[in-house]
């Protein structure tokens, strides 16, 4: 039985989600200009797509699981697995503003339950078992995916539904599985995974930004 984090069980591949891996077989710009010009007409974008209004539904949602004393968990594989620390991070701790802690969970931390669940019943499993032990109705899961197709997200999406959670979507420009099981899908477009996780991590500021401003005014 192979070990690795990255080897699927069952057969399914799972895409890759480091963080410079091409979308759709385009190659890694190399030029440093080059690449600082295309991360800044991503970041350009964002305000056209997914768009404000979009972001802002997505964190309606956060504040008000939040409010209502549940929590908001977060996954995702390579760099989005760095990202769903990172904005789990801004929300336990703070973005901007003094405030009391807020209920947020990274389900890519726990390397005993992530090699426990991963040798057992495979990697593609690995978010959905821990939604199943910690989600709650009412909860939201935040499903970070730069291709829209990762199995292990998708998976726990479908049970984050099942039990009655919200699920918030950050993608990439492809249509995703995501786009009709999550409430709220926020599209970047980009043409490698880092460029789109450019683009997740700023629509992460700005939601944390927003529910922190909420829920501080009470």
């Amino acid at each position: 039985m192979t070990e690795g984090f990255g080897e699927p069980q069952g057969g399914a591949p799972m895409d890759r989600e480091g963080f410079g891996e091409p979308q759709g077989g385009a190659p890694m710009d190399t030029d440093i200009g080059e690449y600082l010009a295309s991360s800044a007409a991503v970041a350009a974008t964002l305000a056209e797509r997914p768009g404000a209004a979009a972001v802002e539904r997505a964190a309606r949602l956060v504040a008000g699981a939040l409010a209502g004393g549940g929590q908001v968990l977060f996954c995702g594989n390579g760099g989005s697995a760095a990202d769903a620390q990172h904005l789990a991070a801004e929300l336990m701790g703070r973005l901007a503003l003094e405030r009391p802690a807020y209920r947020a969970v990274a389900l890519t931390t726990d390397t005993s339950v992530l090699t426990a669940v991963g040798n057992d019943y495979g990697y593609a499993d690995v978010f959905a078992r821990q939604v199943e032990g910690l989600g709650r109705p009412g909860d939201v899961l935040v499903a970070i995916t730069t291709s829209g197709r990762s199995e292990n997200v998708l998976r726990a999406a479908a049970k984050a539904t099942a039990m009655g959670m919200a699920v918030v979507a950050f993608l990439g420009p492809a249509q995703s599985p995501l786009d009709d099981a999550a409430e709220v899908a926020l599209h970047v477009d980009g043409d490698i995974a880092g460029l789109i996780q450019q683009g997740h991590i700023t629509i992460g500021h700005a939601l944390c930004g927003w529910v922190e401003q909420r829920l501080a005014a009470g």
